[in-house]
C-alpha cells in the first residue's frame, strides 16, 4: 500500500515544489479568501496578504519564495501601477496639475521630516540609516487602487492628485536611494550626477514621443487583431519597466510611465482596457498581495520587546507621517472628509518601493536585522489599514457623489437609450465604438442596431443574412461588457421603419452612418436623413469615421447661433464632452459669444471638465473660414438643427454633403439636437403647412438640379 501511495504523497510534502499544484493552490486561495472574508466586511485584498502570511515561509510554509512566485508577484506589481497611469484622468491632472505637486511635496516632506528625528533620536540610528530609514517613510505602494477602481471614484480628482503624488514620491525617493548607494560605495561624483540625468532623459524621450507613435501606428495598422492589442500592451510595460531600471530607477515607475504613454490611446470603455483590468484584478494583482503576505515574519514579536518596540515605532510614524500629509492636502484643497480618506487610504500602505529600500539597505550593510523586520511587520499593518480605510471612504464617497447627482431619469442617462442604424454593414463598426464611447454607463438599456429590410419576396431571407452579419458586433460589444440589442424589421422605406422602431424602443440618441450620394431624381424626393429628421424628434448624430477614434488630436465643434435654446443642447454637449474623456482630447469650439458662455455654464452644471478653448465665430455664410483652423486628424463635429428650429440656418441645409466636401480627410459628426414639440396645438390644427413647404422646397431643387445641368 506504501508503494502505491509514496509517489502520490509525494506532491504533498511541503513546502510545495509541483508547480502545477502550487498554481492550482495560489487560484483556490484568489477565488475563496475574498468570499469568505466578505461575510465579515473585511476587504478581499486584506484576505489575500493574510493568505499569503499563513502559507508563506514564515507561517505553515506550504509555499516557497520560488521563482514562478517571484515572477508573477513582479507581474502583479507592476500593473498595479500601469493600471494607475492608465486609469488617469489626464485632463484632470493637467487641470490640477499644481494640486499633484503639492501634494507630492506634503507626502514627501511630512513622513520625512516626523521620521528622521524618530530614527536618529528615539530610535539611536546612525546618519546613514536614519535618512534611509526616514525616505522610507515617504514611500508608498497603490495596494488598495483595485478598491477605488471597482467603486468606480478612481476618476476622484482626490485619487487623481493622489497617483500624481506618488509618482513623484516615489521617484524622489528611489533617487536619493540611488544617491545613498552611490555615496556607500564611493561613487558619488559629477560622472554620477551625469549619468543619472541622461538617462532619465533619454528614458523620457522614449515613453512619452517614441512609444505614443509606435503604439498608435500598430493600433491603425492591426485594427482587427484584438488579442495582439493586448500583446502589445504587455510587452510596451516591460519594456519600459526594463528600461527604467537601465536608466536608475525601478521598474514601477516605467510601468506606470506606460500607463500615461498608452492612456489616450486606450479609452476607459473599450474592450482593450477591460481586457487589461479583467486579467490583472483576477490573476496578476492578487498573486502580489499574496508575496506580500509571504515576506511578513510573524516570529518578529517573539524576539523580545526591542523588536516590537522598533516595529511599533515603524509603524505609527509612516501612518502619522500620511495621515498628516492627508490632513494638510484637505485643510488647502478645501476637500471632505470622505477624501481625505481616500487620500489618506491610498498613500498608507508600503509595500513595493518600501521594501526596495529596505533590502537595498540591508544587503549594503546600512539596515540591520531589526529595521528589516519592523518594516515586514510594518508592510503588513500598513497594508491593512490603507485597505480598511479605503475601503470605508470609497463608499462615502460613492454616496456623496450620488447625493450631488439628481435622481435617475432619462435626462441624466439612467435610462438613455442609443439606436444605431446604417445601410451599410462594414461601417457598424467604428460606429459602434461611438456608440460605447458615448453611452452612459449608468444605463441599464442596451445599445441596439437597427436593419431595416425592404418588403419584398426575398425579405425572410436577407433578414437571416442581416443577423447573421450582425452577430459579429454583438460580440465586439461584450468584450467591452456592453450590451447589445440586434433588431430587424421589415417596411417600405428605411426611414419610416427608422421611425417606428425608434419609437417603439424609446430611443434618446439616434446614430446614423453617413449618407450616400444622391442622383438627381433622389434629390427631387428627398433623401433617408431628411426623411427621418422629419418623422423623428428624438437627438440625431450622423457619422462618418475613416480612420480609429483614438488616433485623433483634437475635437473641433461648430455650433450654430442660439443652439442653446434648442431642447437637445445639453444631452448632445455632454456626448461630446464624454467622448473627449473617453480619448483624452481637447475641444476647441467656433461659436458666438452667448453660446460660449452656455456652454461653459452646462459643463460646469454637469461637473463635465474637458479640455476646452473657445472662438467666437459668426461667418456661417462661408463655412470654408474655419478651414484653416482644422487640421486632418481633427474630429469635426458640426451642430446643425432641423427646418423651424431656433438655431436653424438655410447655409447648413446639407450639412453632409457640405462637410464631405470641404472637409473630406476628417472623421466628422452632424448632431441635429432634439427639438421642441407642441402636441396641444397639433391636436387642434386643422391647417398643416408641411406640404406647402414640401413643395417649394422641391420647386427649389428642381431650379437648382437644372441650373447644374446647364452649367
Amino acid at each position: 500500500m506504501k508503494e502505491y501511495l509514496a509517489p502520490i504523497l509525494h506532491h504533498f510534502q511541503l513546502p510545495l515544489q509541483n508547480p502545477v499544484l502550487v498554481f492550482a493552490l495560489i487560484l483556490a486561495i484568489i477565488l475563496l479568501s475574498p468570499i469568505l472574508l466578505k461575510r465579515l466586511n473585511i476587504p478581499g485584498i486584506i484576505g489575500l496578504i493574510i493568505s499569503g502570511v499563513v502559507i508563506g515561509p514564515f507561517g505553515l510554509h506550504v509555499l516557497d519564495q520560488n521563482s514562478a512566485i517571484e515572477l508573477f508577484s513582479t507581474i502583479g506589481l507592476l500593473y498595479i501601477m500601469f493600471i494607475a497611469g492608465l486609469e488617469l484622468d489626464i485632463n484632470e491632472f493637467k487641470a490640477h496639475r499644481n494640486k499633484s505637486l503639492l501634494f507630492g511635496l506634503f507626502t514627501f516632506i511630512i513622513p520625512f521630516g516626523l521620521g528622521y528625528p524618530v530614527c536618529r533620536f528615539l530610535l539611536g540610528f546612525d546618519l546613514n540609516a536614519s535618512f534611509l530609514t526616514a525616505s522610507m517613510f515617504a514611500t508608498h505602494t497603490l495596494v488598495a487602487y483595485p478598491i477605488v477602481s471597482r467603486l468606480g471614484v478612481s476618476k476622484n480628482q482626490a485619487v487623481a492628485i493622489t497617483v500624481g503624488g506618488t509618482i513623484l514620491t516615489d521617484t524622489a525617493v528611489l533617487i536619493i536611494l540611488a544617491v545613498v548607494m552611490g555615496n556607500s560605495r564611493g561613487t558619488l561624483d559629477r560622472d554620477f550626477w551625469i549619468r543619472l540625468v541622461g538617462s532619465l532623459t533619454v528614458f523620457s524621450l522614449i515613453m512619452f514621443i517614441v512609444i505614443p507613435r509606435i503604439a498608435q501606428w500598430f493600433f491603425r495598422k492591426l485594427e482587427s487583431e484584438k488579442h495582439s492589442h493586448y500583446i502589445f500592451v504587455l510587452a510596451v510595460v516591460f519594456f519600459a519597466a526594463f528600461l527604467a531600471e537601465l536608466a536608475g530607477v525601478e521598474a514601477i515607475i516605467g510601468a506606470f510611465m506606460a500607463g500615461l504613454a498608452l492612456n489616450k490611446l486606450i479609452p476607459h470603455t473599450s474592450a482593450l482596457m477591460n481586457r487589461i483590468e479583467f486579467i490583472g484584478s483576477s490573476l496578476f494583482i492578487p498573486f502580489f498581495l499574496i508575496s506580500v503576505g509571504m515576506l511578513v515574519d510573524v516570529s518578529i514579536l517573539l524576539h523580545g520587546t526591542a523588536a516590537l518596540i522598533v516595529a511599533g515605532t515603524l509603524t505609527v510614524t509612516a501612518l502619522a507621517g500620511k495621515w498628516l500629509a492627508a490632513w494638510f492636502s484637505q485643510l488647502v484643497f478645501r476637500y471632505t472628509k470622505a477624501q481625505r480618506g481616500v487620500i489618506f487610504g491610498l498613500s498608507a500602505s508600503h509595500a513595493a518601493a518600501t521594501l526596495a529600500v529596505v533590502l537595498v539597505g540591508f544587503r549594503q550593510g546600512i539596515l540591520d536585522e531589526s529595521i528589516l523586520n519592523g518594516t515586514i511587520l510594518l508592510i503588513l499593518v500598513t497594508c491593512m489599514v490603507a485597505s480598511f480605510v479605503t475601503e470605508r471612504a470609497a463608499k462615502q464617497l460613492v454616496v456623496e457623489t450620488r447625493e450631488e447627482d439628481p435622481e435617475p431619469s432619462a435626462a441624466n442617462g439612467h435610462n438613455e437609450h442609443i439606436l444605431l442604424t446604417t445601410a451599410a454593414i462594414d461601417n457598424i463598426e467604428r460606429l459602434l465604438e461611438f456608440c460605447i464611447y458615448i453611452k452612459d454607463e449608468r444605463s441599464a438599456n442596451p445599445i441596439s442596431i437597427l436593419t431595416v429590410i425592404s418588403n419584398n419576396e426575398v425579405a425572410e431571407v436577407n433578414i437571416r443574412k442581416a443577423r447573421l452579419s450582425l452577430d459579429e458586433f454583438v460580440k465586439q460589444a461584450a468584450a467591452s461588457e456592453t450590451k447589445l440589442n440586434v433588431i430587424t424589421t421589415i417596411d417600405h422605406n428605411p426611414a419610416s421603419g427608422i421611425a417606428r422602431i425608434s419609437r417603439e424602443v424609446m430611443a434618446d440618441i439616434l446614430v446614423l452612418g453617413w449618407p450616400e450620394k444622391l442622383g438627381f431624381f433622389d434629390r427631387l424626393l428627398g433623401d433617408n436623413l431628411e426623411r427621418v429628421l422629419q418623422h423623428v424628434d428624438k437627438t440625431v448624430m450622423v457619422g462618418h469615421f475613416d480612420s480609429p477614434l483614438v488616433s485623433q488630436k483634437r475635437i473641433v465643434v461648430m455650433v450654430p447661433p442660439l443652439a442653446e435654446h434648442e431642447k437637445g443642447f445639453e444631452l448632445w454637449l455632454s456626448k461630446i464632452a464624454r467622448l473627449a474623456k473617453e480619448l483624452t482630447l481637447p475641444i476647441m469650439v467656433h461659436c458666438n459669444e452667448a453660446t460660449d458662455s452656455a456652454i461653459r455654464r452646462v459643463l460646469k452644471h454637469a461637473k463635465l471638465a474637458p479640455s476646452l478653448n473657445v472662438e467666437h465665430f459668426d461667418e456661417w455664410e462661408d463655412l470654408l473660414a474655419v478651414s484653416t483652423h482644422i487640421n486632418d486628424n481633427d474630429l469635426l463635429v458640426l451642430v446643425s438643427a432641423r427646418r423651424g428650429a431656433a438655431s436653424y440656418l438655410n447655409v447648413l441645409d446639407g450639412a453632409p454633403d457640405k462637410l464631405e466636401k470641404y472637409f473630406d480627410a476628417n472623421n466628422r459628426i452632424v448632431v441635429y439636437p432634439q427639438q421642441f414639440t407642441d402636441h396641444h396645438l397639433q391636436d387642434y390644427t386643422v391647417f398643416s403647412s408641411e406640404p406647402l413647404n414640401i413643395g417649394l422646397e422641391t420647386v427649389q431643387k428642381i431650379g437648382k438640379g437644372l441650373g447644374n445641368i446647364f452649367k
